[in-house]
């Protein structure tokens, strides 16, 4: 069965493989390509420094026309994650193009980390701290960051 998502996905994972951004991986489970798991590590000098973050991503077989479904698995505090794991991203939504590729999506959701937009909160809380309050909000960054060391 080798659609048009599915060719374009393993040429994602040759290109994740060959050229890796910085601090992040991903690939498909093994028996399914559709699939994948991924690793974001938060970046160098931020609250997020050392955290490593698992996610899913949900791939349909209108990809790369229709946006993956992207979840993170580690608990999460950010003003754009929502308590499910579930990512408040433009390129996620109506801001998709077919130009992004497995590495795009990854990057782009790590820079996420680091760069809220406080004025589309999934989660209000983290929102509000990150407005008023950004030590309160670091500190609790910094206990999901030492959560994501040991979490499954």
């Amino acid at each position: 069965m080798s659609t048009s998502a599915r060719k374009r996905l393993m040429r994602d994972f040759k290109r994740l493989m060959q050229d890796p951004p910085a601090g992040i991986s991903g690939a498909p489970q093994d028996n399914n390509i559709l699939l994948w798991n991924a690793v974001i590590f938060g970046p160098d000098d931020t609250p997020w420094d050392g955290g490593t973050f698992k996610l899913t991503l949900q791939f349909t077989e209108e990809y790369p026309n229709k946006p993956p479904t992207v979840q993170f698995v580690s608990r999460m505090f950010h003003p754009n994650i929502y308590a499910d794991g579930s990512i408040c991203l433009d390129i996620l939504q109506n801001q998709w193009s077919p130009i992004y590729d497995v590495a795009a999506i990854l990057t782009s959701i790590q820079s996420l980390l680091c760069d809220p937009n406080p004025n589309s909160p999934a989660n209000s809380e983290a929102a509000r701290m990150f407005s008023e309050n950004k030590r309160e909000y670091n500190r609790k960054v910094r206990e999901v960051v030492e959560q994501s060391w040991t979490a499954d």
